[in-house]
């Protein structure tokens, strides 16, 4: 069972291992839409956007509902918002410990040009 589950995550991950998918999710995190609003939104082809949710599709990620002559696509679980807020968290703290090194660096820099040589 656990292989399963880290196959599972694996794929999982795989599949959201795409700039235009990621964008796609957080779009749907907004709400529901369909091809030409993702299109629209993301500024990229057709085939691009249909590729992409295809992909998606395959995982269970999001789902698609047809209605009328538009397919109407959303997110399969909630708690793909939930992770996708989370990825922007650990992307924060990236951001804060490099900044904090860049700081430290800088300081050291400058100490160092404040010292006369001998």
């Amino acid at each position: 069972m656990n292989l399963e589950m880290q196959q599972f995550k694996a794929d999982f991950f795989k599949a959201l291992a795409h700039p235009l998918r990621i964008r796609i999710l957080e779009l749907l995190a907004e709400g529901d839409k369909n091809v030409n609003e993702i299109q629209t939104l993301v500024g990229s082809e057709g085939s691009a956007v249909s590729q992409q949710l295809t992909i998606l599709r395959a995982k269970n990620i999001v789902t698609g509902t047809k209605e009328g002559n538009k397919v109407i696509y959303t997110l399969k679980d909630p708690m793909i918002i939930e992770l996708l807020a989370v990825a922007r968290q650990i992307f924060n703290n990236h951001l804060v410990d490099t900044i904090t090194i860049l700081d430290k660096f800088k300081e050291d820099e400058e100490e160092e040009t404040m010292v006369p040589k001998n």
